[in-house]
């Protein structure tokens, strides 16, 4: 009963709030110990709002880009120092970053960066709450699926699971990670604790007094969890190799999965997501390096770049995408923004990641090229993205229930 069992989990995890740990949590360290041995790890990256595809990988060999946005366009490539920092970063001729996305280059150049173009969920809608939804779920269109794609492409282990296996920065377990198997949600490692001794002992005493078995495995995985987290936030962390992560939600959030990997706790999956894409209104300040959607983009380039310079050799380990719900209108608005759109991009970043390549068929940004006359065309639905990492850097070969009704297929990304 995953739908029973996800309730009585998270109604023991609710019951973790600011505090000090007691000392009968130190009883399950030897229980919540990490599997041995390295495991392949994926972190998700969502950033809600619609991000602008068009601005973030700039199609700067598009005449008809520049056509559709006469004021909030990334201007091409140069040579010129006086306007370098205001110009798209070139990737192949073609596409470039937005100029804010420079710590970025270097891993694009390097070979650990690819960017999957005129991707997303073929559902048209433009609703934020429905697409991600959809998008989180893995099924577009349907809004009756239960359980989320990370959730169902944890590949199935046998014995004994991390109770931090799947794990979530923020307030509440996302909807791509809800599901039947074991998962936590935490703002910060810090954070996870039970408030007090005497309500430790009270909640322990519940919960092994149960006579409901799914209640006591909520319990046991519930205080396991908190038991290996305090045991790592007991040491100090600091970044390797100078990385500095930036201030902010985001830039913590990718700070403390690096600590959770490092820690060697069986993480196998982490989510984090960063807000603030829908910029209806002045995307762009007076220059196209300053304002909303620039000012976002560094904060965002800038905690990418630490996480991979802290992760060192581990990233050979590790892989990280990035997504949004929808792109946004291919012409400006009126208010130097963009609306609801349709195709974007994803960013894919790993050790053995094929990077420096723009994958992806271009699709074109003339009148009759675009999706409802307004929208970039989607030539890549975002499954193939994900069902590719599930297969081939995961190694979860059953993509059936991961991606019901949809066969993935595979980009040549890993």
């Amino acid at each position: 009963m995953p739908t029973r069992r996800f309730f009585v989990r998270n109604s023991a995890l609710a019951m973790v709030g600011a505090g000090a740990a007691p000392l009968w949590l130190e009883r399950a360290l030897g229980a919540a110990d990490a599997p041995a041995g390295r495991k392949k790890i994926l972190v998700a990256i969502f950033q809600r709002g619609a991000a602008d595809g068009l601005n973030v990988v700039v199609p700067h060999g598009e005449k008809a880009y520049y056509d559709l946005r006469p004021t909030i366009a990334i201007p091409r490539p140069t040579r010129d120092p006086g306007k370098k920092d205001d110009a798209a970063l070139d990737l192949d001729g073609f596409f470039g970053l937005h100029p804010s996305l420079g710590p970025l280059k270097p891993l694009f150049d390097q070979g650990h960066l690819a960017i999957v173009d005129a991707v997303g969920s073929p559902d048209p809608t433009r609703s934020h709450f429905d697409a991600q939804d959809y998008m989180e779920s893995g099924t577009p269109g349907r809004k009756a699926t239960q359980d989320g794609w990370m959730n169902r492409a944890l590949p199935k282990a046998a014995g004994k699971v991390s109770p931090v296996r799947a794990v979530s920065l923020g307030p509440v377990l996302p909807r791509c990670m809800r599901g039947g198997m074991p998962a936590v949600a935490m703002q910060t490692i810090e954070g996870f604790q039970v408030r007090n001794a005497e309500a430790a002992r009270q909640f322990e005493q519940m919960y092994t007094a149960a006579n409901d078995p799914l209640m006591q495995a909520a319990g046991r995985e519930t205080f396991e969890a908190v038991a290996m987290l305090q045991a790592i936030q007991r040491q100090q962390y600091t970044p390797a190799a100078g990385a500095d992560y930036p201030r902010g939600r985001f830039g913590q959030s990718l700070q403390q999965v690096a600590q959770l990997i490092k820690g060697d706790v069986g993480v196998e999956m982490a989510f984090a997501d960063i807000g603030g894409w829908d910029h209806h209104v002045n995307e762009l300040g007076a220059r196209p390096s300053e304002g909303a959607l620039p000012n976002l983009l560094r904060e965002y380039g800038e905690a990418l770049s630490a996480f991979w310079k802290d992760m060192g050799d581990r990233m050979n380990d590790v892989v990280v995408v990035t997504m949004s719900e929808f792109g946004r209108t291919a012409k400006e608005n009126g208010n130097r923004g963009t609306d609801h759109g349709h195709a974007n991009s994803m960013f894919v970043m790993g050790g053995g990641v094929k990077g420096g390549k723009v994958y992806g068929k271009w699709p074109g940004l003339e009148k009759e090229q675009l999706h409802e006359g307004r929208d970039l065309a989607l030539t890549t639905d975002f499954r193939d993205v994900l069902g590719e990492l599930v297969l081939r850097h995961l190694g979860n070969p059953s993509l059936a229930p991961v991606f019901p009704g949809y066969a993935p297929k595979m980009l040549g990304l890993v």
